[in-house]
């Protein structure tokens, strides 16, 4: 835990109240005052954007690797991406940034952020089927996400990310829960996705800012490490097949609490139903491919029903797993999961 002196110069991230218990003053013929019940616990959320302001930080040890991890998950590609001067930083193998998913420096609400996940780790991970370590999961999203390889565990960047989501998880205690982690829970339709209207959809509420085709919006020349202004959806510098952000269901979710720019969760400017078919048209384009997907969710009863790469369990073809309807593949694999649990991984 920081110390009350750098909590203060960061700017409090979530205030916990204890309730007072009222003293009573007994007279001598009175009896001791019952105590009064304790109060709940507060409840933790993500804040504020400014509550996570590393700038406030002191210039030491712990402040400056803070601000680097922040550096990092905002222009990912200047440090280790495929266009750097340094052959040997091409860890990202996109010129996507971490904060192309996880917005506002990994602190927005219902954005994925990294609010409390430094108090969240290590933890079991379905992917695994195995208890994971925090480095572990940055890992994850560079094979993936960032379509590279992973970053070595003792390096000055892994360092940082990690010290970053430390610090975006100061005051918060070991296995909480905080409200606005993740992504707001979505309902799906129970149809088949519609590409056709996402195609409608996506000129009409995402190609000003991600290009009719797609191709995002460059900060600067090809080859120049920096980026993008707003990024590409699809094509070989965007994120690959084995990407979470490949799965139809979380880029929907991802979709209606956070786009077009500017949107909140709390005033969707999209519906489910939109969302929906707006995510399947940019997930059916091409992107680039993972090796070894099929070593993902060796424990197959972990696997979700719209990760749309084989091997497939529950007897649904491909295109049902990319494109739904997911209801029906959802109860039938509650009731497979017991049966799946009892064969042997494969």
């Amino acid at each position: 835990m920081l110390s009350l002196i750098l909590l203060a110069a960061a700017g409090t991230l979530h205030a916990q109240t204890q309730a007072q218990v009222a003293s009573s003053t007994p007279s001598a013929a009175s009896t001791p005052a019952t105590p009064a019940p304790a109060a709940s616990p507060a409840k933790l959320s993500v804040g504020p954007v400014e509550a996570y302001d590393v700038s406030r930080l002191p210039d030491d040890d712990y402040g400056r690797l803070v601000r680097y991890g922040k550096d990092l998950t905002d222009r990912t590609f200047a440090f280790i991406g495929p266009e750097v001067k340094n052959p040997k930083m091409r860890f990202a193998g996109n010129n996507l940034t971490c904060a192309s998913c996880h917005e506002a420096s990994g602190t927005k609400k219902f954005a994925i952020p990294w609010v409390g996940a430094h108090a969240t780790f290590p933890q079991y991970r379905g992917r695994e089927d195995q208890i994971s370590t925090l480095e572990e999961r940055v890992n994850g999203c560079m094979e993936r996400s960032m379509a590279g390889k992973p970053l070595p565990l003792d390096s000055v960047e892994m360092k940082a990310f990690v010290t970053y989501m430390h610090f975006l998880s100061k005051g918060i205690p070991v296995g909480s829960k905080v409200e606005g982690q993740g992504l707001p829970a979505f309902t799906a339709p129970n149809r088949r996705a519609d590409t056709v209207a996402g195609s409608k959809l996506f000129q009409d509420n995402c190609a000003a800012c991600h290009g009719q085709q797609g191709q995002g919006i460059r900060a600067g020349a090809v080859g120049s490490a920096t980026g993008y202004t707003f990024p590409p959806l699809w094509g070989k510098d965007s994120f690959n097949h084995g990407a979470g952000m490949n799965r139809l269901l979380t880029a929907a979710a991802f979709i209606k609490a956070n786009m077009p720019l500017g949107t909140g969760y709390e005033q969707p400017k999209l519906t489910d139903d939109e969302a929906y078919d707006v995510a399947a048209f940019v997930l059916s384009h091409d992107r680039p491919l993972k090796a070894h997907t099929e070593r993902d969710f060796p424990a197959r009863w972990n696997k979700p029903v719209d990760a749309a790469f084989p091997p497939y369990v529950d007897g649904a073809s491909a295109d049902q797993h990319r494109f739904g309807p997911y209801p029906p593949l959802q109860e039938n694999m509650k009731k497979l999961k017991d049966s799946l649990m009892k064969k042997p991984a494969k």
